[in-house]
């Protein structure tokens, strides 16, 4: 279990991270979301003991991060934005020096070295210099320096920045394996990663948490999509008792109502029917994130600016 509670981070009058709180259970892989700016990267770093808060707490594995941070971070892998490598050396012999580093002891190295290379599909390249390497490559050994010590959580930082599609998508494979053995935290701004790989969705705006769900709620929804070119009136009186409120569309209206199911959606077709409006479509409303994270930036921009 990873509990934040309350963590915020300033520097000077500039607050980077505001009184954000949040728990992610073991086995969970938690997409870490926000424009550049928005918090993601300050969070974990204080997730990591890399920098301490200003207020609040990081607890890991039951561990206060600022009391015991060295226990902490032997359960940590982390992938920072930059890439910490070097480029003159092997990958066999960097990931044995990152082994090192991370405190496995010397009879282990070598069993660590070789499952971290296979869990990145690196075997083929393992005796080449980093420096030969394509920006794809050189992520993968990014991300087995983060788990060569076979670590309970990773925390990767926009591990596709600079991808290719191709790379992408085997980035994304193995972003989906790691979680087999290790809880994996995904921070990035790019919404269409958090879609394809994380159950869970945390969003940031301005340093401030806004939204903290599961994928299936965040796009799940909430209204039904009426064609109909019927006068709204007539909807109402129609549905109203069947719905939350009627909004009218350009294609006809939005029937805002918590029951999408096929039995809810019979009775409003059997009741629209009944008063003879003519209806061309009745849809349930599908939502992706990035309509999600759109309408959560127009709702903060609306409170700033009311």
């Amino acid at each position: 279990m990873l509990e934040v509670t309350n963590l915020s981070r300033s520097y000077g009058d500039f607050i980077a991270v505001d009184d954000v709180s949040f728990a992610i259970d073991t086995g969970e892989i938690v997409g870490l979301l926000g424009h550049n700016g928005a918090g993601k990267t300050t969070i974990m770093k204080m997730l990591t003991g890399y920098i301490e808060p200003s207020a609040g707490t990081v607890r890991i594995g039951g561990r206060l991060v600022e009391e015991e941070a060295e226990a902490v971070q032997a359960e940590i892998g982390y992938l920072p934005e930059n890439l910490p490598v070097y480029p003159e050396m092997s990958i066999i012999d960097y990931l044995d020096y990152a082994a090192t580093m991370r405190g496995v002891v010397a009879s282990q190295r070598p069993q660590a070295v070789a499952r971290a290379i296979a869990a990145t599909e690196l075997g083929e390249r393992a005796g080449s210099a980093i420096s030969t390497l394509s920006r794809g490559f050189r992520q993968r050994v990014g991300v087995a320096q983060a788990i060569v010590h076979n670590p309970k959580y990773v925390i990767l930082d926009e591990p596709t920045n600079g991808l290719d599609p191709a790379q992408t998508q085997q980035m994304r494979a193995l972003i989906q394996r790691l979680a087999d053995s290790a809880t994996v935290i995904l921070s990035t701004h790019i919404m269409q990663e958090v879609s394809a790989v994380c159950s869970r969705a945390i969003i940031l705006r301005g340093g401030r948490l806004v939204f903290d769900e599961q994928m299936a709620t965040l796009t799940g929804s909430a209204a039904l999509l009426l064609g109909s070119s019927a006068a709204e009136e007539d909807v109402r009186r129609s549905v109203g008792e069947l719905t939350d409120g009627v909004e009218q569309t350009p294609g006809g209206f939005r029937l805002l109502t918590t029951d999408t199911s096929s039995t809810h959606c019979a009775a409003i077709s059997r009741s629209l029917f009944a008063a003879d409006i003519a209806v061309s479509s009745l849809t349930v409303e599908s939502r992706d994130l990035e309509a999600l994270f759109a309408a959560v930036n127009d709702q903060e921009l609306n409170n700033a600016a009311s």
